[in-house]
């Protein structure tokens, strides 16, 4: 299994799309942050104070729900083509440097263009990598796929299949079930965020409305707790990660997005004090794809790159504490993702159909 790191003066208001949701595009550029910065630090404190994945899936759930008011296979075709191309870049990119670098694929190579499993990739530092984040368009891909099962589900027994996932990953986690590596990937990473992505259907639904004002403040905290307490009966401390505790991830990452989805604010557009910031959330909404996809890759080359900065003596001699620090890397991480954007993010254009377009920093 790969692996999963005073008020100024309001700015312009960027008009709004029919159907945008400004909470929602800052929750996904919060999350994007927080995975670089994860994947450059890994402080394992992050994932608690924001369940990044968690939130894309619960995200991501809540538009599949609202797109599937269309028939099912029409919305599934859609999302399925609007995921692959950005992924087909990557593997051109990735997959070439790799057949120079040695690397014989077989058969299994067909994973990098339909990643109903983990695609296979060089056994190098720099490939493992750039393989990393495709975990999650394969999970994405297969909530897509039963999401027109599961928003059946959700409509009629809406609790018990909200709570499915959470027990399927108790269940896996006591080791119950003995299944091939592949599908035991698979199952693992449905059962840690299964529970997110049918709380955003279940929001878009109107569910989690019906509930008393009380419940979710009431509830939710009591499930970050027990997601607590199975990371500490696990061995979780600063220097593990709560992804190796799948149980302990699912449990704290249902509460986290119970309490942000239950905020929800109806935002018109984002508060006076974010207005600054709106062409950047705008920016990682449209390239949100891209940005994933090549994070990992852009890390690696910023932190090899920065260590070639202790070859300088004089740097080494006069400012060491600038060399040991982790945000010239991360300002360098973010530079190299931005060429990214200005070189591959015209892919998610073409997928959803639109112009092509490099910046897109304005709605």
């Amino acid at each position: 299994m790969i692996p999963r790191t005073a008020e100024a003066p309001a700015a312009p208001t960027v008009p709004q799309l029919p159907g945008r949701d400004h909470y929602f595009d800052l929750l996904r550029a919060l999350a994007l942050f927080r995975v670089v910065l994860y994947h450059l630090v890994g402080w394992a404190w992050l994932p608690l104070l924001f369940p990044s994945m968690g939130v894309m899936f619960a995200l991501a759930g809540a538009l599949m729900a609202r797109s599937l008011k269309r028939p099912a296979l029409q919305v599934i075709r859609g999302r399925v083509r609007r995921l692959l191309p950005p992924l087909w870049i990557l593997g051109a990119v990735g997959g070439t440097a790799m057949v120079v670098a040695g690397w014989r694929p077989g058969l299994s190579a067909l994973l990098w263009i339909l990643p109903l499993s983990d695609p296979p990739f060089l056994g190098a530092e720099w490939a493992a990598d750039l393989a990393e984040p495709l975990w999650y368009l394969r999970a994405y891909l297969w909530y897509v796929l039963l999401s027109p099962l599961l928003l059946r589900c959700l409509r009629r027994l809406p609790w018990p299949t909200l709570l499915a996932p959470l027990a399927l990953s108790a269940v896996l986690s006591f080791g119950y079930l003995a299944l091939p590596g592949r599908i035991d990937s698979a199952l693992t990473d449905f059962s840690t965020f299964g529970a997110c992505w049918i709380l955003g259907m279940a929001r878009q639904e109107g569910i989690l409305s019906r509930l008393p004002r009380y419940a979710v403040p009431s509830l939710a905290p009591a499930v970050m707790l027990a997601g607590l307490w199975w990371a500490a009966r696990h061995n979780f401390s600063a220097d593990s990660e709560l992804d190796s505790i799948p149980t302990a991830q699912a449990l704290w990452s249902f509460g986290a997005v119970l309490l942000l989805l239950h905020v929800s604010p109806s935002w018109d557009s984002l508060p006076p004090r974010l207005r600054r910031w709106d062409r950047v959330v705008t920016l990682l909404n449209s390239r949100a794809v891209t940005v994933y996809l090549w994070h990992n890759i852009c890390i690696f080359a910023a932190a090899s790159l920065w260590d070639r900065m202790w070859s300088i003596d004089v740097l080494g001699e006069s400012v060491p504490w600038l060399l040991e620090s982790w945000v010239p890397e991360l300002l360098l991480a973010w530079a190299l993702i931005a060429l990214c954007i200005l070189l591959f993010g015209w892919a998610e254009d073409f997928a959803a159909g639109r112009g092509p377009r490099l910046w897109p920093d304005r709605t």
